[in-house]
């Protein structure tokens, strides 16, 4: 999954769609996300949970929508 950080910003790039959103929050700045489990998304957060500690970015996993934009509010 680390292969959302290879190469340079505004690189193009072959993903796969959740990796490629995850690629782009990266690419703008993004510090803080939250999701909860088994959501199509779920994706992004495990991409973003793999590079989370190099890049100081702080990630929560949730029990539900309701909490997860409580963490991040």
């Amino acid at each position: 999954m680390k292969r959302i950080i290879e190469g340079v910003p505004g690189e193009r790039q072959l993903l796969m769609g959740n990796a490629a959103i995850a690629r782009g929050a990266l690419e703008a700045g993004v510090s803080v996300a939250a999701g909860y489990p088994g959501t199509p998304s779920s994706e992004i957060i495990e991409n973003l949970a793999s590079v989370a500690d190099e890049r100081q970015m702080y990630l929560e996993w949730s029990a539900n929508e309701k909490v997860a934009m409580e963490d991040i509010a």
